[in-house]
């Protein structure tokens, strides 16, 4: 019974130390990306990107956009990605066999027909059945495919592309009109880049008219209002951080932008894969950086993306489980990068960081959790330790909300209103107090799901940008 006793009382310690941490981690990516921020935007000062794009040698761009079922947002989508600032680029719609209106909205609003196209490329993808084109928008091709998945889809439509670089945007996402700008100047600068990604920010409470981001705002709903500050807290100080160290794991697959000859080296998306996005920067790293250590991919802070999040508790726990597997199943393919010094800071610190705190994370904690109040309830553990653990814990959790909302407001100030920010240092207070402890439940029983083989994660609802729109 004893070596029960302090069996117990060692997890309970070693959780304090796993929360000291991964708190101490957060801070010191936190201090990181504050500091790059600042030289970013300074540097961004004395830029002109307009002029940058006139008068030098620049890339054209094909923007790939996935849908399946999108008939409530692909209009809208649509019609902002075609006012986007660039001087040359190709609208790649892929219709990856909608079973609602999606290609019929698609036909009665962009003028399209049927037009005969042999594909440049041969990734794998499923059968595409027919592309299209518009008359009144000629950059605007739509490819009409058999069902395959999103990272499917992708093939198909890089098989379409015909310029040098690549965008993959989601058909829910609405890009800020400079975006292609400002993702596409790393590569001018660089030639080692090989991805860049972009912010991605929550369009809840946004107005929107006719694709254009008309006012920027925050959602009713505190389920969405909670997810504002998570993607604050992951873009802003969570992926800069991880980028000064060469180390960046995981671009969104909501906005982000490839060389297209790095994508077809490696064979495009895989199949059937659950978290394409991380997956594929991986497999990058793990390619051309073993041939070429100075390859890079980054991520910049300042092109953004919105998109839509869910407001309710179901499908927000479909998209969570189904991040937290294709967590997993990424990190499992490239196992290999874990502590590997021919990878650098990503082998060292970045792997090793995503294995121990987000892939195995949710096991820790959770049945920490319940360890700690079993000690606690039979006198295992002191108050004094109990103080010490829920201080962590929680306090931890909201200093770095609430630096997330600081270093938003110090940084690019995409939310003016005074009233919007008490609302957002509110949310980064409250969610540490059952949302953040739900979402974790959520993670862990993704991870038990993917242990014994159920890989499934439901279906994603959307209500499209026309709730939000002005009239």
């Amino acid at each position: 019974m004893i070596y029960l006793y302090y069996l117990i009382l060692s997890y309970n310690y070693l959780l304090l130390i796993y929360s000291i941490s991964i708190g101490t981690i957060y801070l010191l990516l936190n201090i990181l990306s504050f500091k790059r921020i600042i030289q970013y935007k300074r540097k961004m000062v004395y830029v002109d990107l307009k002029k940058i794009f006139k008068f030098q040698n620049f890339k054209s761009i094909s923007i790939i956009v996935p849908a399946y079922n999108e008939e409530n947002t692909i209009v809208d989508s649509i019609m902002s990605l075609l006012q986007l600032e660039y001087p040359d680029f190709q609208l790649v719609i892929v219709n990856d066999g909608s079973t609602d209106n999606t290609l019929e909205k698609i036909f009665n609003n962009f003028s399209i027909r049927q037009v005969s196209f042999t594909p440049f490329y041969k990734l794998q993808s499923k059968q595409i059945k027919t592309v299209y084109m518009s008359h009144e928008y000629p950059s605007l091709v739509v490819v009409d495919k058999i069902n395959g998945g999103k990272a499917d889809a992708i093939n198909a439509g890089i098989n379409i592309a015909k310029n040098p670089l690549i965008t993959v945007i989601d058909a829910d996402s609405i890009l800020e009109r400079d975006c292609l700008l400002k993702i596409v100047r790393p590569f001018m600068e660089n030639e080692n880049i090989i991805a860049v990604g972009g912010t991605i920010r929550v369009a809840n409470g946004c107005k929107i008219n006719h694709g254009n981001m008309v006012k920027i705002g925050l959602a009713n709903s505190w389920l969405a209002r909670f997810q504002t500050v998570e993607y604050l807290r992951a873009f802003l100080f969570g992926r800069n951080g991880f980028d000064v160290l060469n180390s960046v794991m995981i671009i969104s697959g909501a906005f982000s932008c490839f060389s297209r000859d790095a994508l077809i080296s490696i064979g495009g998306y895989r199949e059937g894969s659950i978290g394409e996005d991380m997956e594929i920067i991986l497999r990058m790293h793990n390619i051309f950086r073993k041939e070429k250590p100075e390859t890079k991919i980054t991520f910049i802070p300042d092109p953004v993306c919105w998109t839509e999040v869910p407001e309710k508790l179901k499908v927000l726990r479909s998209q969570r489980i189904r991040w937290q597997k294709g967590t997993i199943d990424s990190l499992r393919l490239h196992m290999k990068l874990l502590f590997n010094p021919n990878y650098g800071a990503l082998g060292m610190i970045g792997f090793p960081y995503y294995v121990l705190f987000e892939m195995i994370g949710p096991l820790i904690e959770i049945f920490g959790y319940f360890i700690f109040f079993f000690s606690f309830i039979f006198n295992v553990v002191s108050m004094s330790f109990a103080v010490a653990f829920l201080s962590t814990v929680i306090l931890y959790g909201i200093v770095l909300s609430i630096l997330s909302v600081i270093l938003e407001e110090l940084s690019f100030k995409k939310y003016p209103g005074i009233k919007d920010l008490f609302i957002l240092f509110g949310a980064a207070l409250l969610e540490n107090f059952g949302y953040r402890q739900l979402i974790t439940w959520w993670r862990f029983k993704a991870t038990i799901d993917y242990i014994s083989g159920n890989r499934g994660w439901g279906k994603m609802e959307k209500k499209g940008f026309s709730i939000h729109s002005e009239e």
